[in-house]
């Protein structure tokens, strides 16, 4: 390359700054700063007062982008529309060779220049070419002292083939940096499903699901505020919020037809409100607005259970794209776990009241059994009494009438004790405990130790635990040992209850045949109903076999005492 430029006349100090602008365009990699140091460049290479480089389109056949060196702002203005390559400008396009010319409007193609334009004479093209694409062009006018010559040319033509390079390079960076964000943003994507999935994953609660959605999806795309809202029978209620929004919205029942909620549930496509300062604010649903909204669709197996809205983005004046993008992969994973959420709650209603069905049919079998059959009998005897008219024989009615009333009583009594037990309300769950126990001993052939340990004392006064807590404790022991009964085939049963700091620890455990005999480790009514009621006061329940033998309950409860002090003996 030297020996050739040598032989076309450049000087050295246009070599030198010849390298110098191959060294710079080979460590540009954004096209916009390449541009510009060729345009910069040629003029500085050439003495032009004036510089532009023409890119072409996608055909090839047209210029759809003009940059210029020289013409300021207030020029530009009078200029209007850049050129689109008529005229002399289309002859490179045309026939992609330099151009050198003494006086532009000579030339047979010349189309004058529009209003405003600064005169132009000397003139100097030359094609940039991308491999065998021709790019774009480069044109130079108004050299400073004449008209271009041979050796201006053929720097330009260095200057070209460099830039061309270049384009290239910074091109293929171009395309690495998309590729590289379109790899980030499914990245992203996929980080929001997971963070969704990581944070319900271990949630049924719906109340708990809709909750960490909010506040994740609102940490996730930088949110002032978001908020989640169900549909059920044509209406939306706003479940949960997050962010700026009043917890008193929660719960909020807001008309679905003619919504703009409602036509994004309808489309199942997300939908940009707002977002211009001046203009009117967004309002995704009645009662909640904000300068810029992005409603997301919930949808799961193809039918929208609701909508997912986030308000006011904190770095800009509304949701990009590519946060649509980031939303829509978090909702969809969103929709999944609220779906489940609902599914595990019919589930436990449905359960719950089958478990209450079943209760109820024992009762009236008992009152039908026991309690109506006494009544029945005791008719019979008092009859058979008004028809005798021997005193003795009437007074030995009425002494098995008084039997039978007496078994009634205590029949009925056991019922009651079942339903709810006077003795939990009046002196505590330790002595309702002990009965318990004692009536199960009494009426069945099993070994029933108890051990209660529940610390009363609070300073001078005696406390005992929340209401709700000892019914707990009461229902747990008690659904525990019917299981037993029923289920286990022991021969004994031991029941512990021990208050350790700040929560009680309760343990069934039996000698008889193991869970994997009787209801498995989470069937059963029995023991949903234990796993409920646990769960209701905030703690935490397992079942399984133990290496002894048997069956192994465990219930951890918060210790939750009452605010005012009780009498002593709960």
């Amino acid at each position: 390359m030297d020996a050739r430029l040598d032989s076309d006349g450049l000087d050295e100090t246009r070599l030198r700054r010849l390298l110098e602008v191959g060294r710079t365009l080979a460590s540009e990699l954004e096209l916009e700063s390449v541009l510009a140091s060729v345009l910069e460049a040629a003029r500085d290479l050439t003495g032009a007062r004036y510089a532009a480089l023409g890119v072409l389109n996608e055909g090839g056949d047209i210029l759809e982008q003009f940059l210029t060196r020289g013409i300021d702002e207030a020029t530009h203005q009078l200029i209007g529309d850049l050129p689109r390559g008529h005229g002399v400008l289309g002859v490179l396009i045309s026939d992609p060779q330099s151009l050198r010319l003494s006086e532009v409007g000579n030339h047979p193609q010349s189309y004058g220049f529009p209003a405003g334009h600064p005169p132009m004479s000397s003139f100097l093209g030359v094609p940039i070419r991308i491999r065998d694409e021709v790019y774009g062009n480069l044109y130079l006018t108004e050299k400073d002292g004449g008209d271009f010559d041979a050796a201006d040319e053929q720097a330009v033509l260095v200057l070209a083939e460099w830039a061309g390079a270049a384009i290239h390079n910074a091109r293929l960076y171009r395309d690495a940096t998309e590729r590289r964000d379109e790899l980030q943003r499914a990245v992203s994507a996929f980080e929001a499903s997971l963070a969704v999935a990581l944070a319900v994953g271990g949630e049924t609660e719906l109340g708990r699901i809709l909750e960490l959605i909010v506040k994740r999806g609102r940490a996730l795309i930088d949110a002032r505020s978001m908020f989640i809202a169900l549909e059920s029978g044509g209406a939306l209620t706003i479940n949960a919020v997050a962010g700026e929004l009043d917890r008193s919205l929660e719960q909020r029942v807001v008309p679905l037809a003619g919504s703009v909620a409602a036509a994004v549930m309808e489309r199942r496509q997300p939908l940009h409100l707002g977002g211009d300062p001046a203009g009117p604010p967004a309002m995704p649903v009645e009662g909640i607005e904000g300068t810029a909204a992005l409603i997301m669709p919930l949808v799961y197996r193809g039918e929208s259970v609701g909508v997912l809205c986030a308000l006011d983005p904190l770095d800009a004046a509304k949701f990009s794209q590519e946060t649509e993008r980031v939303l829509k992969a978090f909702a969809s994973s969103g929709a999944t776990a609220v779906a489940t959420g609902r599914n595990v709650a019919e589930q436990r209603l449905k359960r719950g009241i089958e478990a209450s069905e079943n209760e109820r049919r024992r009762w009236a079998r008992e009152l039908h059994d026991e309690t109506l059959q006494d009544m029945a009998s005791l008719k019979l005897i008092l009859s058979s009494a008004r028809r005798s008219k021997d005193p003795a024989v009437v007074a030995d009615i009425l002494n098995q009438a008084v039997e039978q009333i007496t078994a009634g009583i205590a029949s009925l009594r056991r019922l009651i004790n079942d339903l709810r037990p006077p003795v939990l309300d009046n002196a505590g769950v330790r002595p309702a405990l002990e009965a318990l126990v004692a009536r199960v001993a009494s009426s069945n052939p099993i070994d029933v130790q108890l051990h209660v340990d529940l610390a009363y004392a609070s300073g001078a006064e005696t406390t005992r635990l929340h209401p709700q807590v000892e019914d707990t404790l009461y229902r747990v022991v008690q659904e525990a040992l019917t299981n037993v009964l029923k289920h286990a085939d022991a021969t004994s049963v031991a029941v512990s209850v021990v208050e350790r700091g700040d929560h009680v620890e309760l343990l069934v455990r039996d000698n008889g045949i193991g869970i994997g005999e009787t209801e498995g480790p989470s069937g059963g009514f029995g023991l949903v109903g234990i796993r409920e009621r646990v769960e209701l006061v905030g703690g935490s329940f397992a079942v399984g076999e133990y290496d002894g033998g048997g069956t192994e309950l465990r219930a951890t409860i918060p210790a939750t005492r009452q605010q005012e002090p009780a009498l002593p003996g709960g």
